[in-house]
């Protein structure tokens, strides 16, 4: 849910002919860190790559040319997938429309979460 919240709300601002600025997650575990940065090369969101950084180096993990949003949604999916690995991770360069969205989201499923443990614990007569 939150990747598609993230990836619309990224596709709905570029298409509004916005000046994007690449878009960086930095993740922590521990002493490590890695950070997925969505590069765009003009001022428009096409052409893009998705770059992950670790410390043996950056690699180009996904690009696109014709197809928009790609980029934004292969780089929320890789960042949700470093979450639930026990990283932790946050944004730069969001707008602040889109941040609201996402952090609404995070708590939306958190506050799902909380309650769908509390009913099932409820049903167990703990």
């Amino acid at each position: 849910m939150k990747t598609l919240l993230i990836s619309s709300a990224l596709t709905l601002l570029s298409a509004n002919a916005l000046a994007l600025e690449n878009i960086t997650t930095t993740c922590n575990h521990g002493a490590q860190t890695r950070v997925i940065e969505v590069v765009y090369r003009d001022d428009s969101q096409l052409p893009c790559e998705v770059q992950y950084t670790k410390e043996t180096g950056t690699e180009t993990l996904w690009s696109a040319q014709n197809l928009e949003g790609y980029c934004e949604e292969k780089a929320a999916a890789f960042v949700e997938k470093q979450q639930s690995w026990g990283w932790e991770c946050s944004t730069a360069g969001l707008p602040a429309a889109v941040e609201s969205v996402t952090e609404t989201a995070v708590e939306a499923d958190t506050e799902a979460a909380v309650e769908a443990t509390t009913e099932a614990l409820a049903e167990d007569g703990v």
